[in-house]
Order: C-alpha cells, then structure tokens, then sequence
C-alpha cells in the first residue's frame, strides 16, 4: 500500500529532475562540505527559538501565573513541544528524503491542497513573526531615544522597521550556508545577557520569596491556597506565551535538504529543544525568588532588562537591551531563510504560482523572499493603526496559525507509523516509538487549538481562506488535474468549501465582537 502522494505532470516532473541536477552539480565539488552540520544545524534552531519572546518572559509568565502556575505550564507545554519536536526527529530518520521538512509531510501524507494549506500556513505564520520582531525592535530602541519609538508603531518606529527588512533581506540572499555561519555568531551574542541574567538570578534567588504566593494571590493581596482549577486556569492563560516561544523547533528540519546528514537535524533538535526549554523555565521562574509575582506582573518592556536594571543600573539595562535588539536581528535573518523555503517548495510542485520557484545562483528563494518582505512592509505600515499591543496581538495570531502545521506533521508521523511494512527496517526509532509520539503530538496540538480559544482560532480561519485562491491560480496555470481532469479532489472539495465558511464566519465575527 503506497501512500497518498500527489499526481505531478510530466513537465513537473522534469522539472524536479532539472532543479535536483542543478543542485547535484552546484554542490558536487564540495561535497559534505557544501552542506550544513551539526553545529550551523543546532543555531539555526536555537536561534529560530531565541528571539526577542525570552526577554518578556517575566513579566508576561507573571501577568497570567504563579510559581506554581508557571511550572504547571512549563510541563504542559515541555511534554507537547517534545512530542513535536520528536515527531521532527522521527520523521527525519523515516523519511530522509523528504528533505522539504513540513510542507514535504503534508504534501505527501494528505494530498496537494493539505501541503499547499502547511506552506501557505507557516510562511503565513512566520511573515507575521517578522513583523514582530520588527515592533519589539523598535520598541527596544525606544529605551535609548525616549519617546521616538513608543510601542513599535510610530512613524519613525516604521521606517526603522523597514531598513531592518531590507538589510535582512539583502544578508538573506547570501544564502542558506552563509546564514548558518552568521547565526553562530549570533547565537553566541544573544545568549551574553540572557547568561548574566541567569547567573544573577540564580546568586539573588531566595527560597522563601519564591514560595510565599506559589499558588498566586487574593483580591486582597494575600497568598492564595492551593486551588487546582485555579492553578490549572493560571497555566491555560500562559499558553499562547509559551506556543510562541518555542516557535522555531522545527528550524533544522525546515532547512534540511541542506543539512550535511538527517541525523545532524535529529541531534540539532533534541540539543536545541531541551538547551532552550531550561533556559525559558530559568528565565521565567528564577525571577520569582528575588521578586514577588504582582511586582514582576507590571514590569515594562522588555522585563530582563527592567530587572537587571533596578539591579545593576543603568549599564545592566543597557546591555540587556542591546542583546534584544542583536538577538532579534538574527532570528529576523533566520526566519526569513526558513519562510522562504516554502513557497519554492510549493510552487516546485504546482501548488503555488511558479514565479515563487526561482532562485538566484545562491540558491536563494530571492522571489519568494521578496514577496514576504513586501507583505511584512505592508503589515507594517498596518500596525501604526492598531489600537492597544501590536506586539501581543501578533505573538497571539503568530502561535494559532502555526497550530495546523503542527498538527499536520503528527498527524503524518500517526498515520506511517500505522502502517508497519512502509516503516524502514534500520530506522533509529520503532514504529511503536513513532505511533506513539505522533499521537501524543496531535491530541496537544488540539488542546493546544482549543486552550487559545475561539478569537484567534476564527482569526486563523481567515488567513487560511484568504490564501486559498493562490492554489487555484496555481493549479490552473501548471494544469496540474487529476486522471478525471478535476483540479480538486472530493475531498479537497470539500476542505475547501469548509475552510472558507469558517472564513466568513471568522469575519461576521470580528466584525460582531470587534475581538481580535
């Protein structure tokens, strides 16, 4: 029994042929060399990982949680992130030649439109993660110029964002490789600070601090006893926090057609998930034993640096500043090789419209990168009319809309692993192992829908109907049908005609309850 992959034309098929000569030749002098190892391997995810999210997270863990609530959360949220995270690892050791990481799953697994709908999403997702590392950018600035860049979407706070686009867009064009090398360095350099605000938490950290008010806190300001649905409902508020922050796991997967061996991505994860896992409970839960909750709760942006300020002055601040804005800057770079790859994979294969498929002699996505700089400009310039957080609003939008892609992955990983005799025989993991975990990872990624709650995931139904007119352009233009000369399958059919009214209602919605 084969899986369900997607019928492909003769002209698409030989244009795979041609775009894999190409590479075969382009790298066939560098060999192992040309490709990125473990180490590039393991930045592009801790980097991916460590954006500018990791330096809010005192303040915004505290507004929601307790120490108790905290850890509940880290659990919750640890043991599903594995479970996608593994999912990644397994699916890079059963399947090495699916080298286009999420898109290759879905497109594979679940039929054309499946795959269309996880790279539209992710490239979706993460062209509104570039926004929003552009406004806490700004927002940053605004601790050296007072005033000139209040919240990230002033008019100078816009124009900054913009040159940051474009330079990281023009370092983009570098390529795959020579992005692997810059994000070592500046992996190194955006983890300075976060390690002096460990260390210093960890030499003022009091026992007795973190445990008065483990559970949280009465109206009336006192310690509040132990409650499980309160703990519990503490832990459920932090979890579009904590979505964000691990947005990137997937990081060395996404690039893996240029990774020097699918065992290097395996490894980068694991070593990346778990490094960044303790460093977030570390930043969010050390903090609670120098500082009570309540007083973490109002800290401005961003609170590393607030703490390390009142500590060490205005020097502390400083330097926690200037690694916000260095840390940013590289996951901006990251993310942006990481996106573009999508639409070229997509458009390679019909889904997408074909002028997104070119690439310079980098092998950059140079128009796929393009159009995401023009859409992150676009939003950009939206943000100045938002009212109240843009920078809440987009971390919230960015964690729903990377749920789907997520959840298409496990739910891959599920159903191969159902099927023992297309399981590799000298796979690393066991088909067991590998039904497990993709069960695991797909009941969280729902739960993980349900906890963020009906605004967001109406306003991610939105997005996904938007796009959907790009496959059907797409399909005409390649003639890519099926043996009946259909452009959809019934099933796809009926996908679509699903998605778009939840789009509608998505927009009848907002439009009622003006949320979101």
């Amino acid at each position: 029994m084969n899986e369900s992959a997607p019928m492909q034309n003769n002209s698409n098929i030989a244009a795979a042929a041609a775009s894999q000569t190409m590479e075969s030749n382009e790298h066939k002098h560098s060999g192992a060399a040309g490709k990125v190892g473990l180490l590039g391997l393991t930045a592009v995810v801790i980097s991916a990982m460590v954006g500018g999210g990791v330096f809010e997270l005192p303040q915004n863990m505290a507004m929601h949680a307790s120490a108790g609530g905290q850890i509940l959360a880290w659990i919750i949220t640890g043991l599903g992130m594995w479970f996608i995270a593994d999912t990644f690892r397994v699916l890079a050791a059963v399947r090495p030649e699916y080298s286009d990481g999420l898109y290759s799953y879905a497109y594979h697994g679940f039929g054309r439109f499946v795959g269309f709908l996880v790279s539209y999403g992710y490239w979706a997702t993460n062209t509104v993660s570039l926004v929003a590392y552009g406004i806490l950018i700004t927002s940053t600035l605004d601790f050296f110029f007072p005033g000139v860049f209040t919240g990230g979407t002033t008019i100078p706070a816009i124009l900054v964002q913009s040159l940051v686009l474009w330079a990281t867009f023009f370092m983009g064009r570098l390529g795959i490789r020579s992005g692997a090398r810059i994000n070592v360095a500046g992996t190194i350099a955006k983890l300075i600070p976060l390690a002096l605000f460990v260390v210093t938490m960890i030499v003022l950290f009091r026992m007795p601090q973190f445990v008065h008010g483990f559970w949280g806190w009465t109206p009336s300001g006192q310690p509040a006893p132990f409650d499980l649905s309160s703990v519990y409902a503490q832990s459920r508020q932090t979890m579009l926090v904590t979505l964000w922050v691990f947005n990137g796991v997937e990081g060395a997967v996404v690039v893996s057609a240029n990774a020097r061996s699918q065992r290097d991505v395996s490894r980068a994860t694991t070593i990346g998930f778990i490094s960044i896992l303790v460093l977030y409970m570390l930043v969010s839960l050390l903090p609670l034993g120098v500082y009570a909750q309540p007083a973490l709760a109002k800290l401005p942006s961003p609170s590393v640096a607030a703490i390390l300020g009142q500590i060490y002055g205005a020097w502390g601040e400083w330097i926690v500043n200037a690694g916000v804005i260095v840390s940013v800057l590289f996951a901006m770079l990251v993310w942006l090789l990481m996106l573009s790859q999508m639409p070229l994979n997509a458009a390679r294969d019909g889904l997408m419209p074909s002028f997104l498929a070119q690439t310079d002699s980098n092998g950059t996505p140079r128009i796929s990168m393009l159009y995401t700089v023009l859409i992150c400009q676009f939003l950009c310039i939206a943000c100045h009319y938002i009212e109240g957080s843009a920078w809440n609003l987009m971390i919230s939008i960015v964690s729903v809309l990377s749920i789907p892609c997520y959840l298409c992955c496990a739910m891959y990983l599920w159903r191969i692993s159902r099927r023992d005799h297309i399981w590799p025989i000298n796979a690393r993991f066991t088909r067991k192992h590998g039904l497990v975990i993709g069960v695991l990872g797909t009941f969280y990624m729902l739960y993980a829908a349900i906890v963020a709650g009906l605004d967001y995931v109406m306003a991610a139904c939105i997005v996904y109907a938007i796009g959907t007119p790009l496959f059907v352009f797409a399909r005409h233009r390649a003639n890519t049908q099926d043996a009946q000369g259909k452009l959809f399958t019934r099933a796809e059919r009926i996908m679509l005609v699903l998605i778009v009214i939840a789009g509608i209602a998505g927009v009848i919605y907002v439009i009622m309850t003006r949320r979101v």
